[in-house]
């Protein structure tokens, strides 16, 4: 057996998806009622966790749930790092973080909806308001994005139908976030089939 397929590993296709021009289309009206869109500049160590773990609970994002807060820290506070929280009557809602270390690339690195408002449009505006954001950067040459197969299902979607084309499909390997720690055991995902019950202790 090879170390990826090791009991205890998860499998994924990982899809990246590129822009290298700013997109014509006509922007999506925002969502109705009383909303703001502020810049965290920088947030937290525990405000993006709250803002990271209320989207990826569901989902299971494990990557920077596993990241040390220094490490999280050095990436969200860096000045070429830009993270924005969409809030509706005052509550953060969407948020949307833009990488631009490596310019003129730049990386749409996390999009997410926390549940309570997904469905309601803060997602496909909140990506429109960002590529328009990236692109609106002089240097901006290119603007890319991943996403996984064990993700929100409808993200594929929503990038290509926001001009998005996939350029690389490749498949991952990770340590199951439930085996762990990073996620409780009997957690759920609707896309991953659920663990077999810890065995009782001898007596």
């Amino acid at each position: 057996m090879s170390e990826d397929r090791r009991p205890g590993r998860i499998r994924s296709v990982v899809t990246s998806l590129e822009m290298t021009e700013r997109p014509t289309r006509p922007l999506r009206p925002p969502p109705p009622g009383r909303i703001a869109l502020l810049r965290a500049a920088p947030p937290t160590v525990g405000f993006y966790r709250f803002l990271y773990d209320s989207v990826g609970w569901d989902w299971l994002w494990f990557v920077r749930r596993r990241m040390p807060d220094e490490r999280l820290a050095a990436i969200i506070g860096d000045e070429a790092v830009e993270v924005y929280v969409l809030y509706a009557a005052g509550t953060p809602a969407a948020y949307v973080e833009l990488d631009f270390r490596q310019g003129p690339d730049v990386e749409l690195a996390y999009l997410g909806v926390l549940p309570e408002f997904a469905g309601r449009g803060f997602g496909g505006y909140l990506l429109d308001w960002a590529i328009d954001s990236a692109w609106s950067r002089a240097a901006t040459t290119r603007l890319w994005i991943h996403t996984c197969s064990w993700d929100q299902p409808r993200a594929l979607q929503l990038y290509q139908k926001a001009g998005f084309q996939p350029f690389r499909q490749e498949v991952a390997w990770d340590d199951d976030p439930r085996l762990d720690g990073t996620f409780p055991r009997d957690h759920p995902h609707p896309l991953l089939p659920p663990l077999d019950p810890v065995p009782p202790a001898n007596p």
